[in-house]
């Protein structure tokens, strides 16, 4: 359990008690969800996506994230009163061991209890609310299992897209950058090519490519001694592509313009393009597959969960 998502895990089905007092965002057959406990939601759902609330300008975007931070919620219930239904089990000791995990990740007793008991909560509270998540995730997946991807699917696929998953050519390389404006007049682009030259004879005359990069060169990777790493084709402009695909290791080329201004590039190794083998790419066919069911499997029981129950969306009003 994660340790920033014990706010929102504190006001989950925890806070359905506050829903008599408080204004109700929602209805699972009959079962409310209150704004309290949207709103605590809320915040932690837009942290999971790196997101504040503070952040989002525009009112069409921050409604449709708060329906999105609903219907997970809905969901949520939706699932834990299946799970009643159907008679879910959960052994008791997983539930201890799991209170115990969050009582850790926190930092011991003293501060679990402090936390629980500064949302308003106590240790009963918080544990009856692990029983309750865990049957509901026990319930997900009892619901969404799915059998493995067919063989024949598996290799059909395979030899449709084989050559796509093969590693494509590239080059590790470094560079050096004498940054000129795209539109700078004729004597400041040679001014700048001049200086990078300087720099290719400090090289030529025995000093390292990254010594030289960092002391001179005008980009971010400066520091790293003008360090690129591995690149396929595509992923650089076409001038500078051209030129470090067909330098061989261990050569620099002379000089590069570019829209972001003078380079020059140093191929530190080079890879062919390489054909994935068989058993590998069945193996990554088979992975993506099953993920493609299993995700196809839970949206689909969420969409029967929704239309088998009665469910009011009062906050979306």
């Amino acid at each position: 359990m994660k340790l920033k998502t014990l706010c929102w895990l504190l006001t989950g089905w925890l806070s359905v008690a506050l829903a008599n007092n408080e204004p109700v965002a929602a209805r699972v057959n009959g079962e409310a969800i209150s704004e309290f406990r949207l709103e605590r939601f809320f915040a932690e759902y837009l942290e999971d996506q790196g997101r504040a609330v503070a952040s989002i300008r525009n009112p069409k975007a921050y409604k449709q994230l708060r329906q999105a931070a609903l219907d997970t919620l809905i969901d949520k219930e939706l699932l834990w009163q299946e799970s009643r239904k159907r008679g879910v089990k959960i052994d008791e000791q997983a539930v201890r061991e799991q209170v115990e995990q969050t009582r850790t990740a926190i930092g011991g007793t003293d501060k679990f209890l402090q936390r629980l008991q500064d949302a308003g909560f106590d240790e009963a509270s918080f544990t009856e609310y692990t029983h309750r998540e865990l049957a509901a995730q026990r319930m997900f997946a009892e619901l969404t299992q799915v059998q493995a991807p067919d063989e024949q699917t598996v290799r059909a696929f395979f030899a449709e897209h084989r050559a796509e998953m093969g590693a494509p050519e590239q080059v590790q390389a470094r560079h050096i950058l004498i940054k000129v404006a795209d539109d700078a007049d004729a004597a400041t682009v040679e001014a700048a090519r001049l200086r990078l030259m300087q720099m290719h004879a400090a090289i030529a005359g025995g000093q390292t490519f990254a010594s030289v990069a960092q002391s001179g060169s005008e980009d971010v990777t400066a520091s790293q001694g003008g360090d690129l790493g591995y690149f396929a084709r595509g992923q650089m402009v076409p001038a500078f592509e051209a030129a470090a695909f067909a330098l061989k290791p261990g050569e620099v080329s002379t000089a590069v313009r570019t829209p972001f201004g003078w380079h020059l590039i140093f191929v530190e190794n080079h890879k062919e393009a390489a054909d994935v083998p068989e058993e590998q790419g069945l193996e990554t066919v088979r992975a993506y597959l099953a993920r493609q069911q299993q995700t196809q499997a839970r949206r689909q029981v969420l969409a029967q969960l929704r239309a088998e129950n009665r469910i009011e969306r009062i906050d979306d009003d």
